[in-house]
């Protein structure tokens, strides 16, 4: 294997994503303990450290994953690999770059990209050298493409667009404007969002059409349909993010209904492939097929609850309550992280044949992640019913004594948090040992 980078994305995604949990789990421990590491990452910092991490562990590994795929699957020689080289060094130093801004104090940043605003540049650049490579290794090699192909392709130049659209709020023609800029911010950001799960759909539908063997998957009728449902909720999806903007009320029903539309028909793709799939099928990559299938029941239960608090009426209660908290973990980690888990387990597979799925750590740690979620995303939904009750229909009650009265929810939160980075590093160390082999030979 001569182009190994791929396998540094992805050796530096699995750190990535042991240091974003424990960092989720230290914020988790705040909650009950408020004075845990306050003198020296107080919650203001605990809350960039672990999303900024987290965030990263999904680019990183899709990053990887479609570097891998096209090269050492699809046999494809990339147009430039010191430019790919270029593109992990870069994205490497900046992550140290953003560390150093958050210790300092340095958060001039909004919301999930509180770092620094100057730091967005070589992250621009690298996602820059993403799609040179990218397209001109695509583009001259391959024709007809499959659906993937065009879901990367539209995540990579959509991402590049809305990390500079969001940081337009440093100029002050947006600055200035309370409703333009926090128009812009939230657009920005749903559309962010949008952009990496073109990246990881993408992979999840390469995935299950290496498992079936079947080409014919990633260019039916269906699939392209799912595409362009999710490049239209990625440019106008944002809209129900953005209840205290002024705007006509059609326009957010209409983003609701094509965010809701675009998880069903994904939840339809996977089912149908999974009644497709024969039993040695299932067998020959197991612990893809098992996270797959762990998705999509977890798009499924995120469908429900984002049904529900797309109601207005239900959303006025839940907005800013952990039941969004709720929603985005079970969306970053049920969804985006169990695909990506899936990817990295399929890559392995190929590199190291006889790697063995049987492992002690794979079986347990496997079902300790499903159980493990499941009860923190359900403690997490106990937490926000309970605050909302508080902020609309409590008298007299101090916030304190809201704290006070949440504390054995915030036990189970970190009990249950606790249960998931533990499932979470043990497959990753599982995980990472082939990796670091191969890239070692």
């Amino acid at each position: 294997m001569k182009n190994k980078t791929s396998l540094l994305f992805l050796i530096g995604a699995l750190f990535a994503l042991i240091v974003g949990v424990l960092f989720g789990l230290l914020a988790s421990l705040q909650y009950i303990i408020p004075e845990f590491l306050k003198e020296y990452i107080p919650f203001n910092k605990m809350r960039p450290f672990h999303v900024t991490t987290v965030v990263s562990w999904i680019i990183l590994c899709a990053t990887g994953s479609i570097y891998f795929f096209i090269t050492r699957i699809e046999g494809l020689k990339l147009f430039s690999a010191k430019l790919a080289k270029f593109h992990f060094i870069i994205f490497l130093l900046t992550g140290l770059g953003i560390y150093i801004s958050f210790l300092t104090g340095k958060m001039e940043g909004r919301e999930y990209l509180a770092y620094s605003p100057i730091l967005t540049i070589p992250i621009l650049i690298g996602w820059i050298f993403f799609g040179v490579n990218y397209f001109k290794t695509i583009a001259k090699n391959v024709s007809n493409w499959p659906v993937y192909y065009w879901m990367w392709g539209t995540g990579i130049v959509f991402m590049i667009y809305h990390l500079c659209e969001a940081h337009l709020w440093v100029f002050p023609y947006f600055k200035d404007y309370v409703v333009r800029d926090i128009s812009v911010q939230w657009k920005s950001y749903g559309s962010f969002v949008g952009s990496w799960n073109m990246l990881v759909y993408g992979i999840a539908i390469y995935l299950m059409s290496k498992i079936k063997s079947d080409n014919s998957l990633a260019r039916g009728k269906t699939v392209f349909f799912f595409y362009f449902l999710g490049l239209t909720n990625l440019m106008f999806g944002w809209a129900h993010h953005t209840y205290l903007i002024p705007m006509q009320p059609w326009i957010r029903y209409v983003a609701y209904g094509i965010s809701m539309t675009e998880w069903v028909v994904l939840i339809h793709i996977i089912y149908c492939w999974k009644k497709s799939l024969s039993n040695e099928e299932k067998q020959s990559y197991c612990m893809a097929y098992k996270f797959l299938i762990t998705a999509d029941f977890w798009i499924f239960l995120n469908l429900i609850l984002a049904l529900l608090f797309s109601i207005p009426a239900i959303n006025f209660f839940t907005h800013g309550t952990h039941i969004t908290v709720a929603h985005s973990m079970g969306t970053t980690i049920g969804i985006n992280a169990t695909i990506l888990l899936a990817s990295v387990f399929f890559i392995v597979s190929k590199i190291d044949p006889k790697f063995n799925i049987n492992q002690f750590l794979i079986k347990k740690g496997y079902f300790l992640f499903k159980g493990s979620l499941l009860f923190f995303w359900c403690s997490l939904l106990i937490a926000g019913i309970k605050k909302s009750y508080w902020m609309y229909f409590s008298e007299n009650i101090l916030f304190s004594e809201m704290q006070d009265s949440l504390y054995f929810v915030y036990i189970a939160i970190f009990i249950f948090g606790f249960g998931l980075v533990i499932a979470i590093i043990s497959l990753a160390t599982v995980l990472l040992k082939p990796l670091l082999k191969t890239l070692n030979t």
